[in-house]
C-alpha cells in the first residue's frame, strides 16, 4: 500500500507542476519550518529556514542540526511545487505547496530506484520535538554505545551536552561520527535526530538508570536496537591500528587521473622528497566531507612545507559527466587546490588500493607517506567537528605526525 501511496505522491507533484505552469508560482515562506520525515519505523523530525534572498534563484534554505547550518542553493518553483537540490550528496527535495504546508519527497537522484521518503514540513518556529514534564536522568557525558543487530554487535562512543533539557552531540564510530545531533530529553525518556542532506535517522532511548539506557537508532529503512554505559573514558579503538598493508608491501602505487584527465603518478616529479597524504574518500560521504573542510585550507597553509594531499575519490557510479559534476560541486564547495583524483566506483577500491590487507575498511581512510615513499601511518575513519575534544585531538595527532615525518631527512 505504501509503495502506491509514494509513487501517487510523486505523480501528484508532477501533475501539480504541469497544471500550474501558467498559474501563479507559490513560494516558500520566509522564516523557520518543522518537518518530519515518514521512516518505516517512526517519523524523524529536522527544521530548516527560508532565507529568499532578492530572487528566487538566490532564495537559501537551510537544514538546522544543533550548532551545524547547511546551506541549499539552486531552488527552483513550477507552479505549486518546490523543488530544493542538495548537490553535496546528488540528493533533492520536491513538494507542493500549499499555504504553510509542503507535503513532498525525498529523493536520491543517484539511485535509478530509489522510491524516496515522504516528508511533510509546516511553516513556524516549532521545537523539534515536543517534550513532556523533566528527566530524573542525564545524557551528559560521554557513553560506550552498542548497536546490536541479529548478527553483530559494533561498540561505539557517544559525547552529548544537556543543558535545560536540550540534548547535543554525536556518536562515534570506527568509521566517522553520526556528526551534529539535536534533541531534548523529558520524563519519557531522550530523543535526537540530524538530518544534513543524505541520511535522516532518529536515536531515541530510556534510562534504565542513571549511567545505563536502552533504545533504537531509526532512519528511513529500519531500526536496529542500542545499549549505553556511561563511561568517561570511553574511547573507540586506535584508528592508526585498523587497516594495515599487506606483508611485503611497503608503499602505494597509483597513477590515475585528475579532473581535467591529466594522469597524476606518485613517482611524478612535484612528490618527490615530500610527505604526501592521501585522503581516500567519496563525494557521497559526510565524514569525507568533513575531512576535505579540514585537509583544504591545511594544505593552503602548509604546502610550502614539503608536503602534497591526493584526494583519492571512489564514486557510486563511473559516468565521466556524473563524475565530473559531484567532484567539481566537492571541490568547488571546499576551495580545494590540491590534486583530486578518481579511482573508480565504490567496488574498485580492491582493485586501486592492492596493497591494503583486507581491502579498504572506511571511508574516509587517510594514508601518510614519508619522504622516500614509505607509508608509515593509515588512519581509518574521521570524526569531525560535532565531536569536539576527539576532532580536537584528532588536529594534534594529525600536525603532530606530519611535522615528525616533514623533520625526517
Amino acid at each position: 500500500m505504501k509503495k502506491y501511496l509514494i509513487l501517487g505522491l510523486s505523480a501528484a507533484i508532477g501533475l501539480a507542476s504541469c497544471k500550474n505552469d501558467k498559474q501563479e508560482t507559490t513560494k516558500l515562506k520566509d522564516g523557520k519550518w518543522h518537518a518530519e520525515f515518514n521512516a518505516k519505523d517512526g517519523s524523524i523530525p529536522f527544521s530548516f529556514e527560508v532565507e529568499k534572498g532578492n530572487s528566487d534563484s538566490l532564495a537559501v534554505v537551510t537544514l538546522i542540526n544543533g550548532a551545524e547550518r547547511v546551506p541549499l542553493e539552486g531552488i527552483t518553483y513550477r507552479g505549486d511545487s518546490v523543488f530544493i537540490p542538495i548537490r553535496a550528496y546528488d540528493t533533492e527535495l520536491r513538494g507542493q505547496i500549499k499555504g504553510d504546508t509542503i507535503t513532498g519527497l525525498f529523493s536520491r537522484l543517484f539511485s535509478e530506484n530509489d522510491k524516496g521518503v515522504e516528508f511533510r514540513a509546516v511553516y513556524g518556529d516549532t521545537p523539534r520535538f515536543s517534550t513532556e514534564g523533566t528527566s530524573a536522568d542525564s545524557l551528559d557525558g560521554k557513553w560506550d554505545i552498542q548497536f546490536i543487530t541479529e548478527t553483530e554487535t559494533k561498540n561505539n562512543v557517544g559525547i552529548f551536552s544537556q543543558k535545560d533539557g536540550i540534548l547535543t552531540g554525536s556518536i562515534l564510530t570506527n568509521s566517522g561520527d553520526f556528526r551534529y545531533l539535536e534533541g531534548v530529553s523529558d520524563k519519557n525518556g531522550f530523543r535526537l535526530s540530524a538530518f544534513a542532506g543524505l541520511s535522516p535517522y532518529l536515536i531515541q532511548g530510556k534510562f534504565i538508570d542513571k549511567d545505563n539506557f536502552e533504545g533504537e537508532f531509526i532512519t528511513a529503512r529500519g531500526s536496529q536496537k542500542i545499549k549505553g554505559t556511561r563511561n568517561a573514558n570511553a574511547r573507540l579503538a586506535d584508528p592508526y591500528g585498523l587497516t594495515q598493508l599487506k606483508k611485503g608491501y611497503n608503499s602505494i602505487d597509483l597513477k590515475l587521473k585528475d579532473l581535467k584527465g591529466n594522469e597524476v603518478s606518485l613517482t611524478d616529479p612535484k612528490f618527490k622528497d615530500k610527505v604526501v597524504i592521501i585522503s581516500v574518500l567519496g563525494s557521497w560521504c559526510p565524514n569525507c566531507l568533513d575531512e576535505a573542510e579540514f585537509l583544504a585550507p591545511w594544505y593552503k597553509e602548509n604546502k610550502d612545507r614539503g608536503v602534497e594531499i591526493v584526494g583519492l575519490a571512489f564514486e557510486r557510479k563511473d559516468d565521466p559527466e556524473y563524475v565530473q559534476k559531484v567532484l567539481s560541486n566537492l571541490v568547488n564547495k571546499y576551495g580545494i587546490t590540491y590534486d583530486v583524483l578518481f579511482g573508480g566506483k565504490i567496488a574498485d577500491s580492491e582493485k586501486v588500493l592492492a596493497a591494503l590487507d583486507g581491502g579498504l575498511k572506511s571511508y574516509p581512510t587517510t594514508i601518510f607517506i614519508d619522504k622516500k615513499g614509505v607509508v608509515r601511518k593509515i588512519h581509518t575513519g574521521f570524526n569531525g567537528p560535532a565531536t569536539g575534544l576527539f576532532y580536537d585531538e584528532f588536529k594534534a595527532d594529525f600536525n603532530k605526525l606530519v611535522d615528525e615525518l616533514l623533520a625526517e631527512k
